[in-house]
C-alpha cells in the first residue's frame, strides 16, 4: 500500500511547513486540496461562489484538486458514500480556521502571511522551565494573557502552556473535545492572532507550549467516521468511544503533520500530549518524536511533553521525550495535604509517607506493581534525570475535574501548602503551575463545555452520576449542586480575576513564589543538568528526608513535614531555605515543626570554597 510523501520544513530555504492533507495556497490564488476519504465513491470540492469541482482519486483513498481558490475563500467538501446521491457537506478535518462553527465551512489560510517579529528566537534549554499552564478563554483571551506577560516574567515563569484550542463546539470549552485538530477556534480569533500572541511571547523571553490532543475526538461536530472508517478501530474502545487507529499509515501522518504545523507554522517551543495510554500503538509516538527532533529539534529548542498513566520510563531520557507529568507525585502530596482516599486517590492513601519518599526519590510511585483494580503499572525510573517529572500540586484536570472546582487554597491549612510549594519550586523537577496558584485564587476552575441539545443534557447528567460514588454525592439533592458544564455560568465563574491578587494576603503569597522561583533560577538552573534522585527516608508520619545529586556532584537535601506535629531529627541543620523563618531555630534544637518544610545545599568537593548558604 502506498502512503503519502512525509511533509517536512526547510528553514534554511524560508519555505514553510507544507501538510500532507488539507488546503495549501499556491501562486496567483490557486490551492491544492487533498482530502482522505476511503469510503467515499466521489467527492466534490465545493467553493463559496464559484462552481464546484469534482476531485480525483489518487493513492488509496485520496481525494486531489487544485482549484483558484485564494486566502480568505470559503470551502467545503460533499462525499459520496455507498448510493446516497445527496451526499454529505464536511469541512475539511486539515483546515486552519473554520467559519460558522465545526459544521461550517472552511477557510483557506495562508501560513506564511504572517511577518514574524522575532524570527531570530531559538527558544530556552529544558532546565530552565518553569510551567504555568492557561486556559486561554478563562484568563481573558489573547489580548487578556498579553496583558500578563510581564507579570509572569517578574514572577519566575518561562514557559505558559495553554490548553487545547482546537476548533471544538460552541463558544467555551476546556479544549478537550476538538473536532479539528488544525484549526484554531474561532471564539479565540484568527491563526494571525494567534501567532502574534506567541511572537508577543517570545518578545518577553518566554517559551510558549501547546496542549494537543490526538487520542480521541470531541462527540461533536466529527464527520470522519462517515467517510474514513479506517480512522478507527471498532476492536478497541477507549472512554471516549472508538480508539483512532495508529496503524494506519495516513492516521499517522495527519497527527504528525498537525504537530509540526503547531511547531514551524505558529513556532510553539514545545507540545503536551494529552491521554497517550489511550494510543495503544506505542511505536506511533516513537515515530512522533524521532520526526519532530529530526524537522524542528535540529534548528532551535523543542520540547516534548507526555501525560501518560502507563508510567513509561523507556519514553523519557532516551526515548526521546523530555518529560513526563507526574501524576503520582501529585497524587501522593495530594493525599497528605487534604486526607481524601475516595477514586483514583485510594491507591496512594495507606503508607503515603513511604510513598512520598519514593517519588522523591524516583519520580514514578508505580514502576510495575498493581493497583486497586489489579492492574500492572509502570515501568523502572529510578534511572531518569529528576527533570523528566513534570511535578505540580494542581493543574486543570487536578482542579477541575473535582465536582466543584475547589482549589488547595480552599482545602489545606495556609503552611502545609507553603511547605509542599517550597517542595515543588526549590527541587530538581521542574514545576507546574496553575494560572492563579501563584497568589492563592479562592476561585474555582469548573469543567465546563457548550454542547447543543441531547448532549448538552448527556453531559450534564453523565458529570453528574461521576460522583455517585463521593460520600460528599451520594445524596442525588447533592449531586444537583454539581454545576451545569453547558451553562455560561460555569465558564464565567471559571474566568480569573486578576484583581484578587491585588489583596494583602494574595500579594504577601505571589512575592513568596518569586523569591522562591528567583532563588531556583540562580542556585538550581546551572546544576540541574544531569541531576537525579539519590535518597528518601521517613522521618515521621507524614516527614520526608530527600536528597538529590546535582550536576555538578553537590547535593540538595529537603525535610519536609506535612503533619500536625513536630518531628525529631538526629542532626542539628543550618537551612538554606525555609518555608517559614521561624523554622530555623526549631532545626538548631533538631526538631522539624509541623506544617514545614526546610532546604539546603552542600556544594561539591570542587566547589568546596563557596558558601554553601549563599550559593
Amino acid at each position: 500500500m502506498s502512503t503519502p510523501r512525509p511533509s517536512s520544513s526547510d528553514s534554511s530555504s524560508g519555505r514553510p511547513f507544507v501538510p500532507t492533507y488539507g488546503a495549501t495556497p499556491g501562486r496567483d490564488g490557486v490551492t491544492r486540496f487533498r482530502l482522505w476519504a476511503p469510503n467515499a465513491a466521489r467527492v466534490v470540492l465545493e467553493r463559496e461562489g464559484a462552481p464546484a469541482i469534482a476531485m480525483t482519486p489518487a493513492d488509496d483513498g485520496d481525494f486531489v484538486a487544485e482549484a483558484d481558490c485564494p486566502p480568505g475563500s470559503a470551502y467545503r467538501y460533499r462525499v459520496f458514500v455507498g448510493d446516497d446521491e445527496a451526499g454529505m457537506a464536511v469541512p475539511d478535518p486539515a483546515s486552519k480556521a473554520l467559519r460558522d462553527g465545526v459544521d461550517g465551512h472552511s477557510i483557506v489560510v495562508d501560513p506564511s502571511a504572517y511577518a514574524w517579529q522575532h524570527p531570530e528566537w531559538q527558544g530556552r534549554p529544558w532546565e530552565e522551565t518553569v510551567i504555568y499552564e492557561v486556559h486561554l478563554g478563562a484568563c481573558g483571551g489573547i489580548d487578556g494573557l498579553k496583558a500578563q506577560l510581564p507579570a509572569l516574567v517578574e514572577l519566575g515563569i518561562t514557559a505558559i502552556e495553554l490548553m487545547p484550542l482546537a476548533e471544538c463546539p460552541g463558544e467555551r470549552n476546556w479544549g478537550y473535545d476538538g473536532v479539528q485538530p488544525y484549526a484554531v477556534a474561532a471564539h479565540y480569533g484568527s491563526p494571525e492572532a494567534l501567532k502574534a500572541l506567541v511572537d508577543a511571547v517570545h518578545a518577553h523571553g518566554l517559551m510558549i507550549f501547546l496542549d494537543v490532543v490526538y487520542n480521541h475526538f470531541g462527540p461533536d461536530g466529527n464527520f470522519l467516521p462517515h467517510y474514513a472508517k479506517r480512522f478507527f478501530r471498532e476492536d478497541l474502545q477507549t472512554p471516549w468511544g472508538a480508539a483512532i487507529d495508529f496503524r494506519e499509515p495516513r492516521v499517522r501522518r495527519f497527527f504528525i503533520d498537525n504537530a509540526l504545523m503547531w511547531l514551524d507554522d505558529y513556532r510553539f517551543d514545545g507540545l503536551r500530549f494529552d491521554a497517550v495510554h489511550a494510543i495503544s500503538e506505542r511505536d506511533f509516538l516513537v515515530e512522533l518524536q524521532q520526526t519532530l527532533r529530526r524537522d524542528v529539534g535540529s534548528r532551535r529548542h523543542c520540547h516534548l511533553i507526555l501525560e501518560n498513566e502507563h508510567n513509561e520510563s523507556s519514553h523519557l531520557g532516551k526515548g526521546g521525550f523530555d518529560a513526563q507529568w507526574a501524576d503520582d507525585w501529585h497524587n501522593v502530596m495530594h493525599v497528605l495535604l487534604t486526607g481524601e482516599k475516595e477514586g483514583y486517590y485510594a491507591d496512594f492513601f495507606d503508607s503515603a509517607t513511604d510513598k512520598l519518599a519514593t517519588v522523591l526519590r524516583e519520580g514514578f510511585l508505580y514502576q510495575g506493581q498493581t493497583t486497586r483494580k489489579g492492574e500492572s503499572r509502570g515501568e523502572p525510573s529510578g534511572h531518569l534525570p529528576s527533570t523528566a517529572f513534570v511535578n505540580f500540586l494542581q493543574n486543570h484536570d487536578q482542579i477541575g475535574n473535582r465536582a466543584l472546582g475547589d482549589r488547595l487554597s480552599t482545602l489545606v491549612e495556609p503552611a502545609a501548602l507553603e511547605a509542599a510549594t517550597l517542595a515543588l519550586l526549590l527541587t530538581p523537577p521542574i514545576p507546574l503551575i496553575f494560572m492563579g496558584e501563584e497568589w492563592g485564587s479562592k476561585q474555582p476552575f469548573l469543567f465546563f463545555t457548550d454542547h447543543r441539545d441531547e448532549l448538552a443534557d448527556a453531559v450534564r447528567e453523565g458529570r453528574r452520576r461521576e460522583f455517585a460514588d463521593f460520600s460528599a454525592f451520594e445524596d442525588p439533592a447533592q449531586r444537583e449542586r454539581i454545576p451545569d458544564p453547558n451553562a455560561a455560568a460555569t465558564f464565567e465563574a471559571s474566568r480569573l480575576d486578576a484583581s484578587e491578587a491585588q489583596h494583602p494576603d494574595h500579594r504577601v503569597r505571589r512575592e513568596q513564589f518569586a523569591r522562591w522561583l528567583a532563588l531556583r533560577h540562580c542556585v538550581l538552573v546551572p546544576r540541574l543538568d544531569g541531576a537525579s534522585g539519590e535518597s528518601a527516608s521517613v522521618l515521621g508520619d507524614r516527614a520526608v528526608e530527600a536528597t538529590w545529586r546535582l550536576g555538578d556532584a553537590s547535593r540538595l537535601t529537603l525535610r519536609i513535614n506535612l503533619s500536625r506535629e513536630a518531628v525529631a531529627i538526629e542532626d542539628e541543620t543550618m537551612a538554606w531555605v525555609t518555608s517559614h523563618d521561624e523554622i530555623r531555630e526549631a532545626l538548631a534544637n533538631r526538631e522539624l515543626p509541623p506544617h514545614s518544610a526546610a532546604l539546603w545545599l552542600e556544594p561539591s568537593a570542587d566547589t568546596r570554597g563557596k558558601d554553601a548558604q549563599n550559593p
